[in-house]
């Protein structure tokens, strides 16, 4: 019996999602984000319900003039939002539970005021479609090949995914 060790990982080789963040700043700063983390959680700040319906656009820093002292204490930024029409009212509302919120996800007063701009979002729900279920044949065909199985809910499992494939292979061009 011939034993193989795992092979090895290359110090180069780096999971996608590690880059992401990076890729991101630059262009995030432009828009007064220091990090991508607010965009990236936005869904998890905001919750589901306020998330679905406003994002945010930019942070807008205050500037420091000349006639501000190096020690002075930094006032907040102002968070700008863009809300679905219909929805600036409530977005308005809750304004106070979103700056808490915010600076409560990046642990310090970032945030002291929101600005809400109305218009549609650039982005809608980013959760994927279902695909349509298998046509019957692809079912049957499906159903056939894990005939065998012994487990119930493994097969049913199987021939649901299954069903998918070979009804995504006929339709295929």
């Amino acid at each position: 019996m011939n034993f193989r060790p795992p092979p090895k990982r290359r110090p180069w080789s780096q999971p996608l999602a590690e880059f992401v963040t990076a890729a991101m700043s630059p262009a995030l700063a432009k828009n007064g984000f220091g990090e991508a983390d607010i965009i990236l959680n936005w869904d998890e700040i905001a919750g589901e319900r306020l998330a679905a319906v406003c994002e945010p656009v930019k942070i807008q820093w205050p500037g420091r003039g000349p006639k501000t002292a190096p020690d002075a204490k930094a006032e907040p930024a102002i968070l700008v939002l863009r809300v679905e029409g219909a929805f600036a009212l409530e977005a308005q509302h809750l304004a106070p539970v979103l700056i808490e919120r915010v600076n409560g996800h990046l642990g310090w007063r970032c945030i002291g005021r929101v600005a809400l701009r109305q218009g549609p979002l650039e982005r809608r729900d980013a959760r994927p479609k279902k695909p349509p279920p298998p046509g019957p044949e692809a079912a049957r065909a499906a159903a056939a090949m894990v005939a065998d199985i012994g487990d119930e809910g493994l097969r049913s499992a199987l021939a649901r995914l299954g069903g998918r494939v070979l009804s995504w292979q006929r339709a295929k061009p």
